[in-house]
């Protein structure tokens, strides 16, 4: 399931409250794992505008031949590189994306792809916690002249 969100007017929760209340339609889930997924438009991180709207999903893995529920909707998540970060504290605590938009990804041989973000939500993720984990993971591409990484 998806929404159209932003910054400043968003709805995560809203899409996981209706996502978790119907998880149990999905048949043909490969894992217990859930996804977040971000698909930004191409320039977004140009210029920060909290205004500015993306889609967010909500999503499990499932098999190629998994019935999709009325009301649901598939998503192909596109290969290539990215960046993965295994991050621990609350998911309500946006300062890893600015350490890895801001310090690390600078400091990288990488530049961002145009390719969905996600954060991969298993076992020991727990909502707005200290003590939860997740994977983040970030698209990248080589930087011009690091073709060869």
């Amino acid at each position: 399931m998806h929404v159209t969100t932003s910054i400043a007017n968003n709805k995560t929760e809203i899409l996981w409250q209706n996502f978790m209340s119907r998880r149990k339609e999905i048949s043909g889930a490969l894992s217990n794992d859930l996804y977040s997924l971000q698909v930004y438009p191409a320039d977004y991180f140009k210029v920060f505008d909290a205004h500015r709207e993306f889609e967010k999903w909500a999503l499990v893995e499932v098999d190629a031949g998994a019935v999709v529920p009325e009301g649901m909707e598939t998503f192909d998540l596109p290969g290539g590189l990215y960046a993965v970060f295994n991050y621990q504290g609350s998911s309500a605590d946006a300062s890893i994306f600015n350490y890895i938009l801001s310090e690390w990804l600078p400091a990288s041989d990488y530049v961002l792809d145009n390719r969905p973000h996600f954060e991969v939500l298993g076992e020991k993720y727990k909502n707005n916690d200290p003590t939860s984990e997740e994977e983040i993971w970030i698209p990248v591409k080589p930087k011009p002249g690091y073709d060869n990484i």
